[in-house]
């Protein structure tokens, strides 16, 4: 972003809403975070309202919900628990948004956004709701509810209600703009993608003397070509689909090594790995925290995100990107948006070909490599935060001059740094 023109706009006090266990270390909570990031660089208040557990973040504003003693692990995802942590989060943002008093409300979540449109109905403040994906189509991911049960159609009411209190809802894809625009046409449609910081997540991110001891704590063999994933464990992100891959991949490559970061259900699939024979070939080293992650993505070969939603964004891939890694994802809309012709695909849902695309790479370590090498370059050019923040401030000016485009329209940067619309 130009220093001269953040200059010259005025300084906004911005109440975030997130109904999450803020921070962990994943998805929509490293948007948050490096949303926050760029904004205070460039001078903006932001107040981040969240629920009583998580990590705070050094030199970033948080307002946490009352303490929930019997509640210390962290959410992901869809939870009964949610009910009364939301209502005891609308009561915090209340009361920081009377005290604030911001110029404008940026909700992440459904339920930040609900939360998000009463406070701005109370206060006569625009509401940005930054979309991560369909609340339903989440539910029906983690199999918190059934594809034939009676809260389907009652929820998927609420969510089009909800889709409609904010001023502009900002996508990090264009695959969900367009998704939205076939049931939101009376409101604003943003997409704003995501980004990385490319000066961390960097292929050189590790010294040599580094690698070698990182390699060793985490069991990894010497000339071993390490496939590596960081992301939540679960069977929605194709966790259990990706082991079962690993068991074919081993049989066609004696050293490939499965280096699988992240949480919850460690044990879970650590049991599972044990199972299929392939308890000397995966490390799981856990959670890692997102100051370390590119320290342990600098350790491997090949990136994989067998994400099987095809409604949710794919932030790990940008990340994967960064560190120049070629990365084998499936076949869906989400992750051509991001890869483009650079990624490998391999079809939706069909383990035997999600293994055999890594196969092919761990076979080719040249073509790997300079796949790699584009996916690093297109990341430093294109997908930085810099860029992302000045599209978020165009859409809080416009929002707040009350000056709107037709709705669905498509707000992002051209390859020459223009922006452009579509109806």
């Amino acid at each position: 972003m130009n220093p001269d023109l953040a200059s010259k706009r005025r300084q906004l006090r911005i109440l975030m809403i997130a109904p999450t266990s803020y921070f962990a270390d994943y998805g929509c909570h490293v948007r948050i975070l490096e949303e926050v990031r760029a904004l205070t660089r460039y001078g903006h208040r932001v107040i981040v309202c969240t629920y009583h557990n998580g990590n705070d973040i050094p030199g970033m504003i948080i307002r946490r919900s009352i303490d929930v003693p019997w509640r210390k692990r962290v959410i992901v995802g869809s939870s009964r628990h949610k009910l009364y942590l939301d209502a005891a989060l609308s009561v915090t943002s209340l009361r920081t948004a009377l005290k604030f008093k911001p110029d404008l409300i940026h909700a992440h979540l459904h339920e930040g956004a609900l939360i998000g449109g009463t406070l701005a109905r109370l206060m006569r403040r625009p509401l940005i709701f930054d979309y991560q994906g369909s609340l339903t189509e989440e539910m029906l991911d983690h199999g918190f509810i059934k594809h034939d049960g009676a809260l389907l159609p009652w929820l998927r009411r609420l969510e089009r209600r909800i889709n409609r209190l904010p001023n502009t809802i900002i996508t990090s894809s264009d695959n969900a703009r367009l998704r939205l625009m076939q049931s939101q046409r009376s409101t604003e449609l943003v997409t704003v993608l995501d980004a990385v910081d490319t000066e961390r997540f960097a292929p050189d991110a590790l010294a040599p003397a580094e690698r070698i001891e990182l390699r060793r704590c985490l069991g990894i063999p010497d000339n071993s070509q390490v496939i590596v994933y960081l992301g939540l464990l679960a069977p929605y992100q194709g966790s259990d689909l990706l082991l079962r891959a690993a068991r074919t991949i081993a049989d066609a490559r004696p050293n490939a090594f499965f280096l699988l970061m992240g949480f919850p259900g460690v044990e879970q699939y650590q049991h599972q790995a044990e199972q299929l024979g392939l308890g000397a070939r995966v490390s799981f080293p856990g959670r890692i925290s997102y100051p370390e992650a590119h320290r342990y993505l600098a350790l491997g070969d090949i990136a994989v995100a067998p994400k099987m939603s095809l409604t949710e964004g794919n932030g790990k891939i940008y990340n994967y990107m960064a560190m120049g890694l070629p990365v084998v994802a499936f076949d869906a809309e989400p992750n051509r948006e991001i890869l483009g012709d650079l990624g490998i695909y391999a079809r939706s849902g069909d383990e035997d070909d999600f293994a055999a695309k890594v196969i092919d790479l761990l076979c080719e370590p040249e073509r790997g490599r300079a796949l790699g090498t584009a996916l690093r370059a297109h990341a430093v050019e294109a997908l930085s935060w810099d860029a992302r923040v000045h599209e978020l401030l165009t859409v809080y000016d416009r929002v707040l001059a009350h000056r709107s485009p037709e709705p669905g329209a498509q707000i992002t940067p051209s390859p020459a740094g223009r922006t452009s619309s579509d109806d």
